[in-house]
């Protein structure tokens, strides 16, 4: 018994799988250990912080299987299997590398947007930066996890042959593909388009299908509009490229807003008007100072059009500006001048045959 257990013992199989489970332990720790000390000795420096936290988890997993790989090349001939567990392990090796590729360019954008936050009043800027960072990184994401994969097919000589046989033919299988993948090339374009000349950004404030919202998510095919109803719009990023849209804050967030009103010909304006500039004092959060204006606009045969021009820092700020504005200019229109409301008139035929226009008699109060 002790012979076969000696015997058994010194077989190169179990030899080599004591070698790989050494590596993988010792390999691990190691892994761990300078892991810890990166992100302590790192802890002023954001970005490199950022960059060890988000890469120590993946380089648990790497270092050990290097450490596997260069056990299996060291192994005797003649061991079953070996080709296999080698390309295993190749290929692991791969995704390991191909996630720490795409956790490292993720550090950058989780730095960049740690120091420009759009929770500020002046916040163009910071939009900006944010919308050019979430697509670049998407896209350069996109294209780390496509090297991946490409590398890992190309330790399959079989799939390698054949991806060679279709690149050469561009056949009919060529043109599927091409098809096939026209919405997501078209979408990764439109990202670094509207990364670069930006007619959008996080935040922005925008119509589009005839739906007043804000952009709250731009990703690497679609850009998801909140409501200001809480729904939310999610539409392609080819939209913003191909289709016309409005963008109430491309360049900053103020925004002039109008209200109309109909009255009478015989309407003051000079009253009306020193009653839109005490409302509008009173409201210094909502009217930012820049435009008041009131103006007849339109006229018909029996009333004429009022239209107010008021100003705010914001689109939200502008909407309760102008229900503030047409609530109280027409409450002071029917307290003041009720006489002056849209009313109907009579026509009345004279002796002379011709026509005379009269309104209704005003009642006295005890009537």
């Amino acid at each position: 018994m002790p012979t076969e257990w000696s015997a058994m013992s010194f077989t190169p199989e179990l030899q080599l799988l004591l070698r790989a489970c050494i590596a993988v332990l010792v390999l691990g720790l190691a892994a761990k250990i300078v892991g810890t000390i990166l992100f302590r000795v790192t802890s002023r420096f954001s970005y490199l912080h950022q960059l060890v936290e988000n890469l120590s988890q993946p380089l648990v997993y790497l270092l050990p299987l290097l450490g596997l790989q260069a056990t299996w090349l060291g192994a005797p001939e003649g061991i079953p299997f070996m080709r296999g567990i080698q390309h295993l392990t190749s290929l692991a090796t791969i995704a390991v590398i191909t996630w720490i590729g795409i956790r490292a360019v993720q550090s950058v954008q989780q730095t960049i947007i740690a120091h420009n936050p759009v929770d500020v009043a002046d916040n163009l800027k910071a939009r900006q930066i944010q919308t050019q960072t979430r697509l670049l990184v998407r896209t350069m994401s996109f294209f780390v996890l496509l090297f991946g994969i490409a590398s890992m097919l190309t330790t399959f000589p079989a799939v390698r042959q054949v991806g060679t046989g279709l690149m050469a033919s561009a056949g009919l299988a060529g043109l599927a593909v091409g098809f096939a993948a026209k919405p997501v090339l078209g979408n990764i374009i439109a990202g670094l388009q509207i990364a670069i000349t930006q007619p959008i950004r996080i935040d922005d404030v925008v119509i589009v299908e005839n739906e007043w919202g804000r952009v709250e998510e731009i990703t690497g095919t679609y850009v998801v509009i909140r409501i200001w109803d809480d729904r939310r719009l999610v539409v392609p990023l080819q939209y913003f490229i191909e289709q016309p849209f409005q963008n109430w804050t491309r360049h900053n967030a103020s925004i002039t807003g109008s209200v109309f009103f109909w009255a009478d010909y015989t309407i003051p304006l000079k009253p009306l008007r020193e009653e839109m500039d005490r409302l509008l004092d009173q409201v210094p959060e909502l009217w930012d100072g820049r435009v008041k204006v009131l103006q007849v606009t339109d006229t018909t045969d029996k009333v004429m059009q009022l239209r107010v021009l008021a100003s705010s820092g914001d689109s939200g700020s502008n909407w309760d500006l102008r229900c503030y504005l047409r609530e109280h200019l027409i409450g002071f229109i029917s307290r003041e001048y009720p006489e002056c409301l849209p009313q109907l008139r009579a026509t009345l035929e004279s002796p002379a045959g011709g026509e005379v226009t009269a309104t209704p008699p005003e009642q006295s109060p005890g009537a």
